[in-house]
């Protein structure tokens, strides 16, 4: 009976629900703590892949972040010329990549650090250009840790990835895709449900801007697909069952660059302020 009464009173009263939401906030903060001290590194299974050592990220450029958000925008047309190696490297760690060295924190913010997100690319024939000639086509694997690709697939896989994301054009005639997917269990073992349905999608939401702000940056164009067959997808990249594709973004050089400048905002601000509510 006390037992009982216990539980009811967890359930039922203000207080009991505060003390068990302190309970959990602990236990959710030790096992991020142990996550960081222990490293816990977290990634896919390559075994035997070939391994492309990818050029360090910059971490200065000549574009700034006022003129990346005023200049980003979907693009979904590309010219046919391939992107820089430097290009592929540079976006894969804006995307993901490691921004502190003691704990291995990521440039995408994630809820309580368990970075449930994966990063692939899928590159077409002569889509990447390198000091030997050319990346070869396939579908890589962005390993953070080493900031580096290993390649589990060769091969040109953008006509079945166009197919299996509804023959949208923009995904075949793009050079390179980059594609995340999600773990959910390793946000959902510390968040619960809340994890899968809310905390995710914020993960993704705030990678997939760092793709958009830094192929701005490099002059470079790409838009976010969430419209595909996810069991095609997932058999293209032969993904883990624990595994499921969340973002295809195309990326390649604009055939029509977009260009705002300060005059247009301005004029455009002064236009609306005329207006009379």
């Amino acid at each position: 009976m006390r037992r009982r009464g216990f539980l009811k009173f967890i359930v039922a009263s203000p207080l009991g629900r505060l003390l068990l939401g302190i309970v959990a906030t602990l236990v959710s903060s030790v096992v991020i703590y142990l996550d960081l001290v222990n490293g816990n590194v977290k990634k896919a299974t390559v075994k035997g892949a070939r391994e492309i050592l990818l050029p360090y990220p910059r971490l200065h450029g000549t574009v700034s972040v006022e003129e990346a958000l005023a200049n980003r925008r979907s693009i979904r047309e590309f010219r046919d010329e391939p992107i820089e190696l430097e290009e592929l490297s540079q976006l894969l760690w804006a995307a993901y990549g490691i921004s502190e060295t003691r704990y291995g924190l990521r440039t995408a913010p994630s809820a309580g650090a368990q970075y449930p997100l994966e990063v692939y690319a899928v590159v077409g024939e002569r889509g990447v250009k390198a000091d030997y000639g050319y990346l070869e086509a396939g579908i890589y694997y962005y390993d953070v840790y080493r900031h580096c690709l290993l390649l589990k697939k060769r091969g040109d896989y953008r006509e079945a990835l166009y197919r299996a994301a509804l023959e949208q054009p923009w995904v075949l005639t793009a050079p390179v895709s980059i594609i995340f997917t999600a773990v959910y269990s390793r946000t959902v073992r510390v968040y619960g449900e809340r994890g899968r349905v809310r905390y995710v999608p914020m993960d993704l939401g705030h990678a997939g801007q760092n793709v958009y702000l830094q192929a701005t940056a490099l002059g470079l164009g790409t838009v976010t697909v969430g419209a595909f067959h996810d069991e095609e997808v997932r058999e293209i990249l032969e993904l883990s069952p624990e595994e499921t594709p969340l973002y295809i973004m195309p990326v390649g050089k604009p055939l029509t660059p977009y260009r705002l400048t300060e005059e247009e905002l301005i004029q455009f601000y002064q236009n609306n302020r005329k207006s009379s509510y």
